[in-house]
C-alpha cells in the first residue's frame, strides 16, 4: 500500500501523511480500519518510528484517524468525504482557474473538450473492466 519513495521537497512526515491521505481518498484505507502500526510503517518505509508517528498524530489532530487506546489508529467515519470536499474546494480554488487559463489560452471550446473527457472516461473504463476480467 506505502511505498517508500520519498522525495527531498518536503518533509518525511508529511510525505507519509500524505499518503495515508490518499489511501484514504482512493478507498485503500476504509472508514473504520486500522491503519498500520507506527512500527510496521518505520520498518516497512525504512523510518523513525518517531516521524511516522509525528506524520499519524497530524492525522489526528484533523479528525482523520482516532486513536483506539491498546488497538491502535483508525481512519474515522466520515473521513474520506472530508478529504474529498477539501480536495474538491482547493482543485477549484488552486488549480481550476490556471486550467481555464490555459483552455482559453489554446482556444479550446467546450465541445472539445467535453468529447475528450468522454474519450478519456470511457478508456479508464475499459482499462478497469480488462484489469477486473484478468483477476478473475
Amino acid at each position: 500500500m506505502l511505498k517508500p519513495d520519498w522525495t527531498d521537497d518536503q518533509p518525511i512526515y508529511r510525505q507519509l501523511k500524505n499518503k495515508v491521505t490518499d489511501a484514504i481518498l482512493r478507498g485503500v484505507l476504509k472508514e473504520g480500519e486500522a491503519l498500520p502500526s507506527v512500527r510496521t510503517v518505520a520498518v516497512d518505509l525504512r523510518i523513525n518510528p518517531i516521524t511516522a508517528s509525528k506524520a499519524y498524530q497530524e492525522l489526528c489532530a484533523e479528525g482523520l484517524v482516532e486513536k483506539r487506546r491498546g488497538l491502535g489508529m483508525f481512519v474515522k467515519e466520515g473521513a474520506r468525504a472530508r478529504l474529498l470536499e477539501e480536495e474538491r474546494r482547493c482543485f477549484l480554488e488552486m488549480e481550476w482557474p490556471k486550467i481555464v487559463e490555459r483552455i482559453a489560452l489554446l482556444g479550446l471550446d467546450v465541445e472539445t473538450l467535453l468529447r475528450k473527457a468522454s474519450e478519456l472516461a470511457g478508456r479508464g473504463r475499459d482499462a478497469n473492466e480488462s484489469q477486473g476480467e484478468m483477476e478473475s
